[in-house]
């Protein structure tokens, strides 16, 4: 359980800074907003009474490095998000989820009514991050990334099969279905003046 966030971005500006061998003084500056971040997100865990086996601070160093010192650890997945988080647009808040389990039925539901696997609620939401990361190893954080180009597809698919779902399936379809309708209108204003915000980014925690 937890709260659904969506953002967008350049997924490439995220991926360069952790690759950098000379970060830039934007890059720079853009990595200790995310340290601060995550520093921020390891008080919160301590007060909470939490210990996680890699802190989030660490396990940023440790990503940066190119060398994860564990196999499963949630604090990775913290860490990629607050680099993410410094690069993507403000966050559009999509609701608590009691049980995030609900999008894989409804997945099974909007799928059956002829929605693309690709296209469908769990698939956009919980696909993973864009590169290999420790696994956090908890239900969640889950994240998820999907092309902006591709937002049009979605509102389609969706529209498509929107009278023909039960009302609990639709009401889940709708949460998606309006602000992907705004990234569809967003990504032809962004392909006009050539910018790169191409990624839209999907963060349950």
């Amino acid at each position: 359980m937890g709260n659904l966030e969506m953002s967008t971005g350049d997924m490439r500006e995220v991926i360069r800074l952790l690759t950098a061998v000379e970060r830039t003084p934007e890059q720079e500056r853009r990595l200790a907003i995310a340290r601060e971040r995550c520093a921020q997100k390891d008080a919160r865990l301590a007060d909470e009474g939490i210990e996680w086996g890699v802190p989030v601070a660490q396990a940023l160093e440790e990503l940066l490095e190119g060398s994860p010192g564990a196999d499963m650890e949630p604090g990775y997945t913290h860490a990629f998000q607050a680099l993410v988080a410094v690069h993507f647009s403000d966050t559009y808040d999509l609701g608590y989820w009691r049980r995030p389990s609900w999008f894989h039925t409804v997945d099974e539901e909007m799928t059956r009514h002829g929605v693309p696997a690709d296209l469908a609620p769990a698939a956009l939401l919980f696909g993973g991050p864009p590169i290999r990361l420790p696994h956090p190893g908890d239900a969640v954080p889950w994240m998820g990334t999907f092309p902006a180009s591709r937002a049009a597809e979605v509102v389609a698919a969706y529209e498509a099969v929107l009278d023909r779902l039960d009302p609990e399936v639709r009401e889940t379809a709708q949460v998606l279905l309006e602000p992907m309708r705004v990234e569809a209108e967003e990504w032809e204003e962004t392909k006009e003046a050539g910018r790169t915000q191409d990624t839209v980014f999907f963060w349950l925690h």
